[in-house]
């Protein structure tokens, strides 16, 4: 039986939607790993996603928090706004409280990426995000070790 991995992840401009294809690709490579790739649903609506120029959606499946339980672990990616989690992404974590409540995803492995549109745009700060806490699943850091030029 295959392990299941759901990569799940927001992409307003397709950024990060492109880091979660590749990351798709690679853990396709991993023998007894099934991946599969899942967007969050969008909060903002068609009018104001249209003044941002934001291209339309892909075809990638709408995830809903009750699915979340039918996977062994995840990667979930989203952009970084000053230092925190997209809104919808934010969102799609609010609206796990029964699973968190019946412990579902407790023990499941977790793992983040995302991307910032700047140097100093958040990326220090974003994988200290609390919610594998909340969610009882296994986290890990890799934390950036070496010269960070920005911060000077």
């Amino acid at each position: 039986m295959a392990t299941k991995v759901y990569i799940v992840y927001y992409s307003t401009y397709g950024h990060v939607e492109t880091l979660a294809k590749e990351i798709k690709r690679g853990a396709d490579t991993v023998e007894g790993v099934e991946a599969t790739l899942w967007q969050v649903p969008e909060t903002l609506s068609e009018e104001i996603l249209g003044k941002m120029h934001a291209p339309p959606k892909s075809d990638v499946p709408v995830i809903s928090p009750n699915q979340l339980p039918e996977a062994d672990g995840f990667i979930f990616g989203f952009p970084t706004r000053f230092g925190m989690m997209a809104a919808q992404f934010k969102a799609f974590i609010d609206a796990t409280g029964q699973l968190w409540a019946g412990q579902k995803l407790a023990g499941k492995p977790a793992g983040l990426f995302f991307s910032t549109g700047s140097q100093g745009g958040g990326q220090e700060t974003t994988p200290s995000v609390s919610f594998f806490v909340i969610l009882s699943s296994f986290f890990n850091q890799i934390s950036h070790v070496g010269f960070l030029p920005y911060v000077f």
